[in-house]
């Protein structure tokens, strides 16, 4: 993007229903982009808002959107055609270098699975990226499950553990919440090993403690702090931890300084 400070349209070229209020946004994509960025989405005359990108490819990427006010109530009438502003890519994302060769865990709970889909579909597509992934998502209930086609085709590859919050009685789901089943992940030596959590800060917070709990040393542990955006620029303040502005040195944080950042 030529200016990543002024917004510009884009064409929609897909949409798909994800669960009762999600929904991904396929558009065209003319500018470079990394895992676990994000982009500022808006439309003229009714708000702007910060989406995370959840998959991107050759000239396209998607943004999986939760209805929740008035800018997203808009959206959700877009059609395949239609156009959506867009301003960035901002922040520093997942280095994919931190992760190569390794034996890596994702635990994503709820919408916090879309700003690590793109990197788990990129290993999909080249397993020689890590030595071994393990996946576990934890939902609230069986309607908030979103990427059902993709959580499918990557257990086909990968070691996938689902938890429910609330009981479902769905063939290979567990119950409860999915810090209790962190102690069912098998580890390999810490030296080999890398973690990334991304969620709701509780859920981050108590999940990340299990993993350090378990002998994992927090510089081998990654979180994302994607749900402090505002501005995007360093300018507004919302984001700001002590001296840290999120959206410029984050979102995503080694654990070893986001436990420090207390909001």
């Amino acid at each position: 993007m030529n200016n990543p400070y002024l917004p510009k349209p884009y064409h929609i070229l897909e949409i798909f229903h994800e669960s009762e209020t999600e929904f991904t946004f396929k558009l065209e994509r003319d500018y470079e982009i990394n895992f676990g960025q994000f982009l500022q989405v808006s439309l003229p005359r009714i708000g702007e808002a910060p989406i995370s990108v959840s998959d991107f490819g050759e000239g396209w990427l998607e943004m999986t959107i939760r209805a929740v006010g008035n800018l997203t109530k808009d959206i959700f009438k877009l059609t395949a055609g239609d156009k959506m502003f867009v301003r960035g890519p901002y922040g520093n994302g997942f280095d994919m270098s931190e992760y190569i060769g390794k034996h890596l865990v994702i635990a994503a709970g709820g919408t916090g699975l879309a700003p690590v889909r793109s990197m788990i579909n990129h290993i999909y597509r080249d397993e020689g990226v890590v030595e071994k992934l393990d996946l576990l998502f934890g939902f609230k209930n069986p309607s908030s499950i979103i990427f059902n086609r993709d959580i499918e085709k990557w257990k086909e590859k990968f070691d996938t553990m689902l938890t429910l919050d609330e009981a479902c009685g769905l063939d290979g789901v567990c119950e409860g919440l999915i810090t209790n089943y962190v102690k069912d992940v098998r580890l390999s030596e810490f030296e080999k090993m890398a973690v990334i959590v991304i969620g709701p800060p509780v859920m981050m917070k108590y999940t990340a403690g299990e993993f350090v709990e378990r002998g994992v040393p927090e510089e081998k542990i990654w979180v994302s702090f994607e749900r402090n955006m505002s501005c995007a620029l360093g300018k507004c303040g919302h984001c700001k931890i002590d001296e840290t502005y999120v959206c410029l040195e984050g979102p995503v944080f080694n654990y070893s300084k986001a436990v420090k950042l207390i909001d």
